[in-house]
């Protein structure tokens, strides 16, 4: 059996640790599986920003809307279905095609969204229930110890304590992760709505530069990207 640590195998210090070691089990494995998967959907709805504002850049400038919607419509994730929508809703009228696209952001924005807060909780939990198990360990030692009459070696004590504090230790092992994985998907979700932002912001000022791919009904394109989309994900 492989050594783990302080000269025991993982095995025998899970055990040491108690019943509380269990729930820290459950954390552990629940929040691998939820980092996994979520790690996962971001990359499967992983744009590259800078080359899809420079192709669809190149089709708009060439007169080709077409073209432009269909590369968009060949990738994935939000800030792709946001170009799609603005295209695809053209003709309608600047605060209902934003509308539209802003709707469209946040329905994305969600799905990368969806679970993550279990990752954050986890991270929340798991030293909790960590510190639950030191300090019921510690009752635990000292009630040994009354028991005793106070007649008790060091070595006996120290071994209590060590013992409790293995809780601890495993809580943290498995909060650290879960809460870097948290913040750092997290981080992806606000950067993606910024880029969200951008794109629009990019669409109206090629179209606008655009006369030959004026609106229907002469419909003025704004070149500021609509401030509802600031909002979509509690970025």
């Amino acid at each position: 059996m492989m050594t783990g640590m302080w000269e025991h195998t993982w095995r025998e210090l899970f055990f040491r640790g108690g019943e509380v070691m269990w729930p820290i089990l459950v954390c552990s494995i629940l929040g691998l599986a939820i980092a996994a998967e979520r790690v996962l959907v971001f990359c499967w709805y992983f744009t590259p920003y800078h080359g899809l504002v420079r192709a669809l850049k190149r089709q708009i400038e060439h007169g080709d809307l077409a073209r432009a919607r269909q590369i968009a419509a060949l990738r994935h994730g939000p800030i792709a279905r946001a170009a799609e929508s603005y295209l695809e809703h053209i003709h309608l009228t600047s605060a209902a095609r934003e509308d539209i696209v802003g709707r469209v952001v946040s329905e994305n924005v969600s799905k990368l969204e969806t679970r993550l807060h279990w990752l954050s909780i986890i991270g929340i939990l798991a030293p909790m229930l960590g510190l639950l198990g030191t300090v019921a360990g510690l009752v635990e030692a000292f009630n040994e110890i009354e028991r005793a009459g106070g007649q008790v070696q060091p070595k006996d004590l120290a071994s209590g304590i060590w013992a409790a504090l293995l809780t601890t230790v495993f809580g943290l092992v498995v909060a650290l992760p879960a809460l870097a994985v948290y913040h750092l998907l997290e981080n992806r979700v606000n950067t993606i709505l910024l880029q969200c932002q951008w794109m629009v912001s990019h669409l109206n000022e090629w179209l606008h530069k655009q006369p030959s791919l004026a609106l229907e009904g002469g419909e003025h394109i704004d070149t500021m990207p609509d401030e509802r989309l600031t909002s979509v994900g509690g970025g």
